[in-house]
């Protein structure tokens, strides 16, 4: 099992790389903050996750398993179970691949899981070992700070995908190929897939945002909308790049269909110039001996 542990005590003080046995008591004295990030989660992580904290065990299978899960919130009482979810860097692939991002969080506690390498986790788990700064404030604020770098993630892929789809926009005006309606396909994909979790993405941060739970508090809230905003933005681009590949296949289209007609223009004209020529080589070809003109001077 792979996981870092951090834990700001009650006085300030911030406390790294902590064991199970102290992961345990600093989540039994209900004191302080603590933040425990589980990477590659496996089998032997559920009774980890279940024995230390005593979560739900349909939340620790949504941990646990491989399955691709959609975005969702549930509520548990004592503390909030999300999934969210951003682009995954960690592997290559001309169309774009997601990653999860499970949060258990409490009044004391922020549980994070994901089974791929995210820098969003990573990034903000430099930041605490900087200065502490995204615990400080407390749970809500530091769920918000994964939340939030893991929206901002999703920026850079977006603008890339922006870029290939005017690209693919220009090949098929001036020079369409096999390789522009497979590039535009893929486009498609991309952009389904983002808006695939980007929806029920955003209901769940407006869910956050508007007071439902009251383990998000009221000065969070406004942070949690931010990140709100954010989706809409995203979700505005992706549907700009989306219909640039409609466009773009429309046009693909269209271009293959000019040059499919100006090359059966050209078959015509050649038609049109030999069909008088094979009449005549048709008729003057044939084995007649009394035949006339055959013997005209």
């Amino acid at each position: 099992m792979q996981f870092k542990a951090y834990y700001l005590s009650p006085e300030g003080d911030l406390k790294h790389d902590l064991t199970a046995q102290e992961i345990k008591a600093a989540f039994e004295s209900g004191q302080g903050l603590l933040w425990v990030d589980i990477a590659e989660t496996t089998e032997g992580d559920s009774n980890f996750l279940e024995q230390t904290f005593n979560f739900h065990h349909l939340a620790i299978e949504d941990c646990v398993s491989p399955l691709i899960h959609p975005p969702k919130i549930d509520d548990f009482g004592d503390y909030l179970f999300l999934i969210v979810h951003g682009i995954n860097y960690a592997v290559e692939s001309e169309i774009v691949e997601t990653a999860e991002l499970a949060i258990f969080l409490g009044h004391h506690f922020v549980v994070s899981n994901h089974t791929v390498p995210l820098y969003s986790v990573e990034a903000v788990r430099q930041r605490v070992e900087d200065d502490g700064r995204p615990m400080r404030r407390g749970a809500n604020f530091l769920a918000h700070a994964l939340v939030d770098v893991l929206i901002d993630n999703i920026l850079p892929t977006i603008d890339k995908m922006t870029e290939i789809a005017e690209d693919i926009e220009e090949e098929a005006i001036h020079g369409p190929q096999r390789a522009t309606l497979e590039a535009i396909l893929k486009l498609k994909r991309s952009t389904l897939r983002i808006h695939r979790i980007m929806a029920p993405q955003r209901e769940l941060l407006n869910r956050l945002s508007r007071g439902e739970f009251p383990l998000i508090k009221r000065e969070a809230q406004i942070f949690y909308r931010d990140i709100y905003d954010h989706l809409v933005r995203i979700e505005d681009l992706s549907q700009g790049i989306r219909d640039g590949a409609d466009n773009a296949l429309a046009t693909y289209l269209s271009s293959v269909a000019n040059r499919q007609n100006e090359t059966m223009r050209v078959l015509s004209i050649v038609a049109t110039i030999f069909l008088p020529l094979t009449l005549v080589a048709g008729i003057y070809g044939m084995n007649f001996e009394y035949m006339p003109e055959l013997n005209w001077e």
